[in-house]
């Protein structure tokens, strides 16, 4: 058995975009070796910046924190939806999809590569109100997209059905079109340990192939 890791996150740097609205990120070396005697880098952020995670106390009054999180659900069966060409990610794309408790879905839909144009935040590909009951009745763990978030705007139907039905939501994935084909897929995705409503995190793919 071979065992293959992909990088699903968008590396964090000082000009990453962010959601319209929000501060731009604080990110900058503010010790050096040759001053200090040690390298240090500085950061301010708001949590919904680049590949994060968003828990319940997101949208949710007195919803779980993320360090409230069990680690057990931040990884599981890996579940590729391919939604390219997609609008509206509809609960028909579950159509042969079994959805099992535990599992993390991973919605496709090729927005990603938009990531550092100005477009990205314009409008973007989301599920539907009835995509999102199917995953919260399947008892996943988490939802994650190469997109923004799971609405466009507010109220925010998409967010409050998912996080209300305790799934957690991964957003501004990347190179998801790499697990294409691919059938044994395991997801790790562990965020910061913060006292937030969210917080980044590395997410990658495990992908095991041959005998």
């Amino acid at each position: 058995m071979t065992k293959t890791l992909i990088d699903l996150s968008h590396l964090f740097t000082a000009d990453m975009p962010v959601y319209p609205g929000d501060p731009c990120v604080e990110f900058y070396q503010s010790c050096t070796i040759e001053k200090d005697g040690f390298n240090d880098h500085t950061i301010t952020t708001v949590m919904h910046v680049g590949t994060h995670i968003d828990a319940p106390l997101h949208m949710i009054e007195g919803g779980a924190k993320i360090g409230d999180i069990a680690l057990d659900r931040c990884h599981g069966r890996g579940v590729l939806i391919d939604a390219r060409g997609h609008n509206i990610i509809d609960v028909g794309l579950l159509d042969g999809v079994t959805l099992q408790k535990g599992d993390i879905v991973l919605l496709f839909t090729g927005w990603g590569a938009k990531y550092r144009e100005p477009d990205y935040f314009k409008t973007w590909p989301v599920p539907s109100e009835a995509f999102a009951m199917a995953c919260v009745a399947a008892q996943v763990n988490m939802v994650g997209m190469d997109v923004p978030g799971p609405d466009l705007d507010a109220p925010f139907p998409i967010h409050k059905i998912l996080l209300g039905g305790d799934v957690l939501i991964a957003e501004n994935l990347t190179n998801l079109g790499q697990l294409l084909g691919q059938d044994n897929i395991h997801i790790h995705a562990y965020p910061v340990k913060y006292d937030a409503d969210a917080a980044p995190m590395r997410l990658v793919a495990e992908i095991q192939t041959g005998p």
